[in-house]
């Protein structure tokens, strides 16, 4: 007897979608969110915010025409089940895998992601940018941001909105309201949007009115215009503030976001208008998966888990530098008392929730607004406080503006804790901190460093927290801690800003590691050493600004071979910066040859974090290999090929 295709297997682009019936929707949305959670429990990704937009997903493909019509997904982590229905189901379980579909939106993925996006508040000013090219080409296209309530507390997507206002152009924003973003929701913006969903006046008028007019015959649309009139005059009474049509936008809603029957019938007629709209659509973050609605906070993004129990198994090892980390703010903040932490709306994610447990008085969550974050920081700074930023790495990069121009020219003393430096795994390029050092480095006044291990971190935390003269940045992976601590440590060292340590004697080469790479570097020490005969020095460079110049001006007068090992971007690494030494010192240097390593001047792509490394030719094994060729080879030539030797 032959199964009946299911539903999904029937919509797998958005053409076959359209062959559906309206009222077989709900089950292909059912289904979409058993395969969402059938591959996420094997592969791991985001969870919550994928299952909260399936029926806006539907809803959207089946009433407009992608990829001519555009659809942007502000973070492109909630487009999983629009990934199912653009013609890429077959590869779906490569999810997040070496070679397979990216967690996110991504333009060389499918002619439908018109935008790639994985940092938040983007999507408006980018569809805001499609929408004017399309109006000046003289297309029809329409042009759809799906926007969640989380970006809302980005300064980004007021940008867009302010413009978008101000042009007039055909778009629609879909604000994607879950109440909940990657942490609950902060500020201002969350409170005014919980005041206009649970205000029931003005709520009961806008359907009643848009309802009635719509059944009028003949002279429906008239009496709509008119009754928005009036509408507007009773809204201004009801509704604390008007802020998106202040901002130029009509505003609808809020709606069902899960109500298929409701979406289908609004759609088409906000669809229809002219001008920028906001649709406010209230969803639940996790729907349709028991679990992650009971703990929408959890269940944003997971690891591989039991999808009938939910339940993860145990990561053996050490534990995350994200933990050990929130553990030393605790234990630092007991110690200086004008020690605040801040995070820009991943407490979580960066540690900080534990440091907010015990002090939360002294912890600041901004919302998705690192730009703000490092501003307030500066703020505090002037002022006796001492701030300790805790944002990764590369939304780090969105602040770099006040970062020089408020923090580095001024030389507040404001703590930078940047998690995920590197290479951070499935997540991909959009989330690798692989520039930090390029980007801190270059800046006058900044100290940077990267800790090998984890007591050092807790070391360079106390350290950076209590000098006071420059702003201090240390950097560390998304990985596992190296375990050598037994315990818990109740203080912590200050160590002397500038200094390296010689772990390891070595005559034949010294390799020169900063941050992850210094265990790496010893076991690479150790096979050459065992293997090969070969004797190498092993520094633990860190301080990558200001360097030791002591410590390298006695490595490079005892060596003739050095190497650079960072687990970050070369252009503009520790690499480059040990070569600008050697040539500021040519008689010193004399006779020297560098072979720096580092992630080289392209993007690796999603895998996991072991496969990226060996990529970037990270490995031990790489990295043994290359130090033996580099010793076999006969010195280079000039500076110029990216070595110093004695001609």
């Amino acid at each position: 007897m032959r199964t009946q295709p299911s539903f999904l297997d029937r919509a797998g682009t958005p053409d076959e979608l359209k062959r559906l019936r309206p009222e077989d929707l709900p089950e292909l949305a059912r289904e979409l969110r058993e395969e969402i959670v059938s591959v996420v429990s094997v592969n791991g990704g985001h969870f919550g915010s994928p299952l909260g937009v399936v029926e806006l997903t539907v809803a959207l493909h089946y009433l407009l025409d992608s990829p001519r019509d555009k659809i942007v997904w502000d973070v492109g982590h909630q487009a999983y089940a629009h990934k199912l229905l653009t013609g890429r189901r077959d590869r779906f379980h490569t999810l997040r895998m070496k070679d397979g579909l990216s967690g996110f939106t991504l333009r060389s993925e499918s002619a439908h992601d018109p935008f790639g996006a994985a940092h938040a508040s983007t999507a408006i000013s980018a569809a805001l940018g499609m929408a004017k090219a399309r109006d000046l080409q003289g297309g029809d296209c329409k042009v759809v941001a799906v926007v969640g309530d989380g970006a809302l507390t980005g300064g980004l997507a007021f940008e867009g909105l302010n413009n978008a206002g101000s042009l007039g152009s055909d778009i629609l924003v879909i604000l994607n309201d879950n109440e909940m973003s990657i942490a609950p929701n902060v500020g201002a913006i969350h409170h005014y949007l919980t005041e206009i969903l649970t205000n029931p006046l003005y709520n009961k008028l806008r359907s009643e009115t848009w309802k009635l007019a719509g059944e009028i015959p003949v002279v429906g649309e008239k009496v709509r215009e008119l009754a928005g009139r009036v509408e507007e005059s009773v809204k201004h009474l009801v509704v604390p503030g008007t802020l998106f049509e202040e901002l130029g936008f009509r505003y609808i809603g809020p709606i069902d976001g899960h109500d298929l029957s409701e979406l289908l019938d609004f759609l088409p007629r906000v669809l229809a208008m002219k001008g920028p709209v906001l649709l406010h659509a209230l969803t639940k973050k996790g729907k349709g998966y028991t679990l992650a609605e009971a703990d929408p906070w959890g269940w944003h993004g997971k690891g591989a888990f039991d999808k009938t129990t939910g339940k993860s198994e145990p990561e053996p090892g050490h534990p995350k530098y994200t933990k050990v980390f929130g553990e030393a703010l605790v234990t630092v903040g007991r110690d200086v008392p004008e020690m605040v932490a801040i995070t820009a709306a991943m407490p979580d994610g960066t540690g900080v929730n534990l440091f907010q447990k015990v002090f939360p008085e002294r912890t600041f969550d901004v919302g998705i607004a690192e730009q703000h974050a490092v501003e307030f920081a500066a703020g505090l700074a002037t002022q006796g406080i001492r701030p300790v930023c805790a944002i990764y790495s590369t939304f780090l990069q969105r602040a770099y503006d006040v970062i020089v121009h408020d923090v580095a020219i001024q030389n507040l003393p404001v703590v930078f804790a940047m998690d995920r430096a590197g290479l951070v795994g499935q997540d991909g390029p959009t989330h690798q901190g692989a520039f930090d050092l390029a980007y801190l480095t270059c800046l006058p006044n900044f100290i940077v460093a990267a800790p090998k291990d984890e007591r050092e971190m807790q070391d360079l935390l106390y350290t950076a927290v209590k000098q006071t003269d420059h702003p201090f940045a240390f950097r560390y992976p998304r990985d596992a801690v190296e375990g050598v601590l037994d315990g818990p440590r109740e203080h912590f060292e200050e160590i002397p800003v500038g200094t390296w340590e010689e772990l390891r004697e070595g005559s034949d080469v010294a390799l020169l590691a900063v941050g992850t790479m210094v265990a790496t570097a010893l076991r690479v020490a150790r096979e050459l050493a065992q293997e090969e005969g070969v004797e190498a020095a092993v520094l633990n460079c860190r301080f990558v600004k200001p360097m030791d110049e002591d410590l390298l001006m006695r490595t490079v007068l005892s060596h003739e071979r050095i190497v650079t090992l960072e687990e970050a971007a070369l252009p503009g690494g520790f690499g480059e910066r040990v070569a600008r030494w050697l040539f500021e010192h040519p008689s010193e240097s004399a006779g020297v040859t560098l072979r720096p390593f580092g992630i080289p001047d392209v993007f690796i792509q999603h895998a996991s974090r072991k496969e990226q490394l060996a990529q970037a030719g990270l490995s031990a094994d790489a990295i043994r290999r290359e130090v033996l060729a580099f010793l076999a080879r006969s010195p280079a030539p000039s500076f110029s090929s990216g070595h110093v030797s004695r001609r």
